[in-house]
This record gives C-alpha cells, structure tokens and sequence, in this order.
C-alpha cells in the first residue's frame, strides 16, 4: 500500500488522481482536514517515528509520498529516517520557494524572527498559522500582535491557551488575493506582516504584493533546500511507474 502524508492542498489533489490506480492510506494530523478530503481511506492522528514504523508494519506500506507542508520539518525528518530503517521507497513533494521578495526581510529561522520582533514597535500581522504563537507572544512586549489563522477548533484553542485576545484573532481560510490581503492588514493597522515561504500555494506573493501596495515590511521566515519532486504531474508518474 502507498502512504500518502497529508497537509497541504497538493495531498488532496495528488489523491483525486491516483484513487483509481492505487491503494493507498492518507493521514493528517487533525480532524479538519476531513472537510477537505471525504475519503474513507484518510486517517487522522499524529505519529512520531515509532508510531510510523508500526504504521508502514501494520498497513504493509512499500511507498512513502511525503505531501507535508515545507515547515513540517518534524514529519519529514521521521519519515525519511524510518523509510532508510525499513528499506522501502520514499518520495517528496516540494513547493517552489517565492522568487521575487525583493524588498522584504528575509530571516532563517523562528528564532531570527523572534530576535527581530523584540526590536520592533507597532502592530504585527502575524499569517504564520497557530503553531507558533507561543514562540511569538513571548516576544510581544508591548506591541500589538494579530494572529491569522484557521478556522479550526485546533487554532482557536491555540490562541487561547496563549492568552491571544479574541480582537486579535482573524480566523478565516485562505490562501488569499493581493487585494484582500491588503485590506486586511490596512484594517488592522499592520506596521509588519510576518510569513512563511509557504509558495505560490500558500499565498505567499500574494502577502508580499499587498504589503507593497501598503509600503510595510514583509517579514519572511525562510526554510532550507529540499530535494525532491516540485510539481503533481511527476509524483503521479512516479506513482504509476511503481505500478507496473
């Protein structure tokens, strides 16, 4: 059976056009991710490496397709050190960095960004998602910080569990136009807006061209260099050639 790592759009995709060649299991790590896959074949939960060996053991896995998001770095180390120890396939879907950020601030890590947002004064629009707020608000001093984010249980109790105020929490599902974006950080009253390298998936130009329509910084937390496959129509001819 192939596994395939949800997470992202591409997962939900890559599943529409394999369903009928392969059998496969999806997983994700939360339970609203079945609005975007009503698939009997999706299982939710998160692993750690153990929990993915005895996985690949009890499904009879021969395939790994690693659909993680770009941050997912966790996910992806696992799997990739579990399909070394068991010796079977294992391949990886990566989104394209943004080219053009000309003009922002790019840093390396969540630890760049924090550095960098201790020296700031104003309101910060934060679109990183919910799994670093508390990375973030210990940081926060003073300033205003608004936090995007799903709109999940998961994100909500997030915001909550960190003491975000319910005025700072825009729960809405993107990703999002360049127009909208900018209306959005103009409602707010964004001095910075903090983001991913998430690709043209994830809306990342379209965070940039907004803040350049609104003269602010887009500030930019980078990933490192993968190797793999960088677009759907070659993990799906992998897929089928594992077929024959």
């Amino acid at each position: 059976m192939i596994w395939i790592i949800g997470g992202t759009r591409e997962a939900v995709e890559l599943v529409q056009r394999i369903k009928g060649d392969a059998k496969y299991v999806i997983t994700a790590a939360t339970e609203s991710e079945r609005e975007f896959l009503n698939d009997k074949n999706l299982m939710v939960g998160r692993m750690d490496r153990i929990g993915m060996e005895a996985f690949i053991r009890k499904n009879s896995i021969y395939l790994i397709v690693d659909m993680s998001h770009p941050y997912a770095l966790e996910v992806t180390k696992n799997a990739k050190e579990v399909a070394r120890k068991l010796n079977i396939d294992y391949i990886r879907y990566v989104r394209k960095k943004t080219k053009d950020t000309e003009g922002s601030i790019y840093l390396d890590s969540i630890e760049e960004c924090q550095k960098f947002l201790r020296s700031v004064k104003g309101c910060v629009f934060i679109t990183t998602g919910s799994k670093n707020i508390k990375d973030f608000e210990s940081v926060r001093g003073n300033n205003r910080f608004i936090y995007r984010v799903l709109p999940t249980i998961e994100s909500i109790e997030e915001c909550l569990k960190n003491r975000v105020k319910i005025k700072d929490i825009v729960a809405a599902l993107g990703p999002f136009s360049k127009d909208l974006n900018a209306v959005m950080f103009k409602e707010y009253g964004a001095d910075y807006v903090v983001m991913k390298d998430s690709g043209s998936e994830g809306g990342t130009y379209e965070k940039i061209q907004a803040c350049r329509m609104l003269n602010i910084p887009a500030v930019i937390i980078g990933r490192y260099d993968e190797h793999g496959l960088e677009n759907i129509d070659e993990v799906v001819k992998y897929i089928r050639q594992k077929l024959q």
